[in-house]
């Protein structure tokens, strides 16, 4: 289950991506927990998982500040991870063992069931799992490691995207492409199948973060203006603000 620092750091970044926070934005402390409706010491830990993720600075005399990162620096970052996944793939496929091979399709089964329920948190579990064994299953670990901390700096932003009615069924769909391609030892069908996944998922990413941007950047709203539902929340249920008309709506990515 998540922390209370973690949930807060979740509701935080997606302003920050939305552009509701712009760059530069100084992020209070006792602003924030007044807002949430919580201590300073789970705010000051979600700004710091902030930071390590590359979304905030801890700048001298002002504190923690929002850091630039552009759409384009961002669009090449996710180009990266789309072409390192896809060799991951590709090398799964030439080096997975028949045990490793039967964990992936297992996984790939269990995520049709979440699909058919509807269960969502289920299948991102399944979905998380699923490319940690493609990564692992391609033998490499500097590979591994190199797309374990890009998938890590673009996590808040990845998850971030236009909720879809068939979302579960077309990311099971192209995952199905790729596992077959793994199980069958085809290397380059594996490299495609997986490229063609993050890509289609990282621009619809982009997308949904430019429209976000520009709503945000239009509103003019930074920290110190975002409202709070007037009721208290608990401590232990921190709520992020009322949504802005227009903004996109964002579901983690699958």
């Amino acid at each position: 289950m998540s922390t209370i620092p973690t949930k807060l750091q979740a509701l935080i970044s997606e302003r920050i991506i939305s552009g509701e926070f712009p760059p530069g934005t100084r992020l209070d402390e006792r602003a924030l927990a007044e807002e949430y409706k919580v201590s300073r010491t789970p705010i000051r830990e979600a700004l710091r998982q902030l930071a390590a993720r590359g979304l905030t600075d801890i700048v001298p005399m002002r504190g923690v500040v929002v850091r630039e990162i552009g759409v384009k620096e961002l669009s090449e970052i996710l180009h990266t991870d789309c072409e390192l996944e896809a060799l991951c793939a590709r090398l799964a496929a030439e080096s997975m063992t028949a045990m490793e091979k039967t964990e992936l399709e297992y996984i790939h089964q269990r995520s049709k069931e979440f699909v058919q329920n509807g269960d969502i948190d289920g299948y991102l579990e399944a979905n998380r799992e699923l490319h940690r064994l493609i990564l692992e299953g391609a033998h490499n670990s500097v590979l591994t490691k190199m797309v374990g901390d890009i998938r890590e700096r673009l996590s808040p932003y990845r998850q971030y995207h236009p909720a879809e009615a068939d979302r579960l069924v077309s990311s099971h769909a192209s995952h199905d492409a790729i596992v077959r391609a793994i199980i069958d030892g085809e290397g380059e069908k594996a490299y495609l199948a997986m490229r063609a996944h993050n890509a289609h998922l990282g621009n619809a990413a982009l997308r949904a973060i430019r429209q976000a941007r520009e709503h945000g950047g239009a509103s003019g709203n930074g920290a110190a203006s975002a409202v709070m539902p007037r009721r208290r929340q608990a401590q232990g249920d921190p709520k992020p603000p009322a949504a802005k008309r227009g903004r996109p709506r964002s579901t983690p990515q699958a």
